[in-house]
């Protein structure tokens, strides 16, 4: 996926995401300049989302000590419009992106590039993740994912469990709206900025079991720690693919 324009490629791997429907006054505080919020049948979502960037290169290049890494972020959905012969323009004419509101990274570099080049919220922590599943003969993948960081003395985690074959997104799904947002937004230096995310479309898996343990309000804040409080409207793993970002711009 290397090629001109993209910044970063990878693979994202085991991305286990928890979904929570919220007030959308939650969210308009922390929109970007130009973007609206991108709703799914009228409702605002928030998602915690852990995942493996894994073989990642910056400008083609590997770096020593920085290629496989966990990530967990807090991130909501928006949308804006789109130009014609725009990539991943809807039938409503309109670009669908993400905003993130905190990123967390095992690496200080990471981070410090993150904040530097895209704006975003990003932040490092130690961290640590487990991924235990197997494939059965039929198909059937059971077991968990475990993404953990550790803010002080106490560990803190966002763990999911499935049992089940996966399955391809349906259109116009909870499970494609979430993972079908091919753009990032960011306020970057007083300005918004925009990036476009390339991947294939995701097969997934139904949480059995989802969980997120830690201290949200410490991590996110009182009021998004309310939100989260509760347990999530959807929870599932996404297989993952390779992927390339693309540099930041000021939208056009």
């Amino acid at each position: 996926m290397t090629g001109p324009g993209k910044f970063l490629t990878a693979q994202w791997r085991h991305l286990a995401m928890q979904n929570y429907a919220v007030d959308p006054a939650l969210l308009t505080p922390h929109l970007p300049d130009g973007v609206e919020l991108d709703l799914w049948r009228g409702t605002a979502y928030v998602s915690v989302v852990g995942f493996m960037f894994l073989r990642t290169r910056v400008l083609g290049l590997p770096i020593p000590f920085h290629r496989n890494f966990p990530e967990v972020n807090l991130r909501f959905y928006v949308r804006r419009p789109g130009r014609p012969g725009e990539p991943h323009v809807d039938a409503d004419g309109h670009k669908r992106g993400v905003v993130f509101i905190k990123e967390l990274v095992p690496r200080f570099a990471i981070a410090w590039v993150a904040r530097t080049v895209y704006g975003e919220a990003y932040h490092s922590l130690p961290m640590r993740h487990r991924v235990d599943l197997t494939t059965e003969p039929d198909g059937r993948v059971h077991g968990e994912v475990a993404y953990a960081w550790r803010p002080g003395t106490d560990w803190h985690s966002l763990e999911l469990a499935i049992d089940g074959p996966p399955a391809d997104l349906v259109p116009d799904s909870e499970a494609a709206f979430i993972t079908e947002h091919y753009w990032g937004y960011a306020s970057g230096s007083g300005r918004t900025l925009e990036y476009r995310v390339e991947h294939p479309p995701w097969r997934v898996w139904s949480a059995t079991r989802s969980q997120l343990h830690g201290d949200l309000t410490g991590l996110y804040g009182e009021a998004f720690a309310r939100a989260l409080a509760g347990p999530p409207t959807s929870a599932f793993l996404a297989e993952g693919s390779e992927v390339a970002v693309h540099r930041g711009r000021p939208p056009r």
